[in-house]
């Protein structure tokens, strides 16, 4: 009776290490749909060879901790900080308070990476792959708070400019009306 026990035990222990084991999906092979997207903003309905392709909505690296990493890395590296000075505002735009001029939609924070925004949000078309464009509105949207907290990423371990964005209070974004 003791060794059924312990197969018992032992069945019940690999049972809930297997349920338990789930992988982050990164969505390497769905990129290539997403990174499709390099058209100019649909101005009229006329468009040459038939229907456009579908603006994409939603980032393939949502609540995804690899792409917000990724995004946090990139950030730095494009020295987006230079002007939203870590997300806090600078020269551009704070990041990390709940008031957002062109919407806080993925798809909205993808266009004004990608095409720029007046009075001095340089456009980055064609000079940032749109995958990297991607991993930085998963950072950017992760700045809010509003991601779940094994999503945002730590804080950088070379300077400490503020609260990390695990330990940020949630601001859900509204809409500002002065562009």
């Amino acid at each position: 009776m003791n060794a059924r026990w312990v197969s018992y035990i032992a069945l019940g222990a690999w049972s809930l290490v297997a349920t338990a084991c789930e992988r982050e999906v990164r969505p390497f092979q769905e990129l290539a749909v997403a990174s499709a997207r390099t058209q100019k903003p649909v101005l009229t309905p006329l468009f040459p060879g038939g229907q456009p392709l579908p603006e994409p909505n939603q980032s393939p690296f949502q609540h995804n901790a690899y792409g917000t990493a990724e995004g946090k890395r990139l950030f730095d590296q494009y020295n987006c900080s230079g002007c939203h000075s870590h997300g806090g505002g600078g020269m551009g735009p704070a990041l990390m308070d709940d008031t957002w001029i062109y919407g806080s939609e993925p798809g909205n924070i993808f266009e004004s990476i990608v095409e720029g925004r007046p009075n001095g949000m340089p456009a980055w078309r064609n000079k940032i792959p749109d995958q990297q464009v991607w991993e930085l509105v998963a950072y950017v949207q992760s700045m809010t708070g509003n991601e779940p907290i094994d999503v945002l990423p730590s804080r950088s371990d070379h300077m400490r400019s503020g609260t990390p964005e695990n330990a940020r209070p949630a601001r859900t974004p509204v809409q500002s009306h002065t562009p």
